[in-house]
């Protein structure tokens, strides 16, 4: 095995053994809610496998597993693993690094979006990758969307990814912070999506490993970032008008992803799957 095939299947193996991590936090706070207004039996993730096709006169191929589950702390939350590999159209090649002049590449990833039921618990958005064309780099992050900020919520989530940044580098988190607040900005309203967390992308210092270990570690510190939250909050009792606003602010959630993604324009732009690439568009949403 060459090394550059050595580095994709480490990085497609630990993408899925963060997603068995994520799905098995994520239903033990099903089984753990007692909140009001959720019915039911606790939510489990149902996988749905899918392959890219082939495309003619081009090498195309590999899929990933869709897991989504519904349930009574989650009203939507899906996590996404995917391995694929191809050519670039002609079209994305310029903005793609290292693909204007060799169009193939291989990609490889884990993205994560929860759309909680209670408008108490922040909505989330995860995601860490791996892509190789002529070149490579890692890219990922992970941001918060509460439906009304709690400090102690907002201190908390970024606490604890500052401390995943803290340990590669002292310039990441002011660095990858600034950008996820430059990223996740709705232009055509000039207004945040939410409270921000951090994104990086094209990250290639040189030294894999540490960039490997460093992406590793933002997946690892997602969820101390985020299940204490949900199960600080997921009891709290709620009122209808703060479940209709619930239901704007993931308007402006919809409005970020079909307009402005980058990984949801890629996906598309690659010929993934379009429902594992529209998972992370929510099961109810209303404008005002």
């Amino acid at each position: 095995m060459t090394e550059t095939e050595d580095r994709k299947s480490r990085a497609a193996a630990w993408f899925a053994q963060l997603r068995e991590t994520i799905c098995a936090a994520f239903e033990d706070l099903e089984d753990a809610n007692a909140g009001p207004g959720t019915p039911g039996p606790a939510g489990r993730f149902a996988r749905t496998p899918w392959r890219r096709p082939s495309e003619a006169g081009a090498p195309a191929g590999g899929g990933g597993v869709m897991s989504v589950m519904r349930g009574r702390v989650f009203e939507k939350v899906g996590v996404n693993i995917s391995t694929v590999h191809g050519e670039f159209s002609p079209q994305f090649r310029k903005e793609v690094p290292g693909a204007e002049d060799d169009p193939r590449f291989w990609a490889s990833g884990i993205s994560l979006v929860a759309h909680p039921r209670s408008p108490h618990v922040p909505a989330v958005h995860m995601n860490t990758r791996y892509i190789v064309t002529a070149k490579s780099w890692f890219g990922g992050g992970a941001d918060l969307t509460p439906m009304v900020p709690v400090a102690e919520d907002s201190a908390h989530f970024h606490a604890a990814l500052k401390a995943a940044c803290d340990r590669h580098h002292p310039d990441y988190h002011p660095r990858f912070k600034k950008w996820c607040d430059e990223y996740f900005h709705l232009k055509h309203r000039d207004e945040p999506r939410g409270i921000g967390g951090i994104f990086f992308d094209n990250l290639d210092t040189g030294d894999w490993a540490a960039d490997f270990a460093f992406t590793r570690d933002v997946g690892g510190a997602f969820l101390d970032a985020y299940v204490p939250l949900v199960r600080r909050r997921m009891a709290e009792t709620w009122t209808e008008a703060e479940r209709a606003h619930q239901l704007q602010r993931r308007g402006r959630y919809v409005e970020f992803n079909l307009l402005y993604d980058r990984g949801t324009r890629f996906g598309l732009m690659t010929g993934g799957n379009v429902e594992a690439i529209l998972m992370s568009l929510p099961p109810a949403v209303a404008w005002p």
